[in-house]
């Protein structure tokens, strides 16, 4: 095998494990914004008051 195709395999080895690295980025920061969400979510249907008191009449 030549330098040159060598070279070349070494570049586009590189370039495929660059373009990989930065779609995982991506899936992970869209993974952190969906969590973030559903942790609001989750949040904001909490009811504190609900459950504290029992009303008995006999």
């Amino acid at each position: 095998m030549d330098i040159a195709a060598l070279s070349m395999m070494m570049n586009q080895s590189q370039l495929k494990q660059q373009v990989d690295i930065a779609v995982m980025k991506k899936a992970i920061d869209q993974a952190q914004v969906q969590s973030e969400e559903m942790i609001k979510l989750m949040e904001g249907s909490v009811q504190p008051h609900l459950g504290q008191q029992i009303d008995m009449k006999g």
